[in-house]
């Protein structure tokens, strides 16, 4: 199971590695528009905070892959442990104050990943 949980962080990290992309380097390119549904004028008017905002889930891809290649297996467990459910409570604050679709997207494969890792 410790496998399968491996592989699901890495996946969640991977999502936000993406996420990190579209906010920080494609948030005005026709992507990040479509992605997150935006205008070019809206866009362009908060590229800043789009940024600020792919910082973050940077940190959160970065806590996963600590996890990910720590030697320490004990000490692994809990920082996949955090930052999941660091992500998860992200997702759900998204999806309570920006698009449901960040439910999808982020909390469920964050609460799976949870899921097999507490299983382990």
């Amino acid at each position: 199971m410790l496998l399968v949980a491996n592989i699901l962080t890495g996946l969640v990290a991977l999502i936000h590695i993406y996420i990190v992309l579209l906010e920080m380097v494609w948030w005005t390119s026709p992507r990040g528009r479509k992605a997150f549904g935006l205008t070019p004028e809206f866009a362009e008017q908060t590229k800043t905070l789009a940024g600020n905002q792919g910082l973050y889930n940077g940190f959160l891809a970065a806590g996963l892959i600590w996890g990910l290649v720590h030697p320490d297996p004990a000490l692994a467990w809990q920082i996949k442990l955090f930052f999941l459910a660091c992500v998860a409570v992200a997702g759900i604050y998204g999806a309570a104050t920006a698009s449901r679709k960040i439910l999808l997207v982020q909390t469920v494969p964050a609460v799976l990943a949870i899921l097999a890792l507490v299983l382990s």
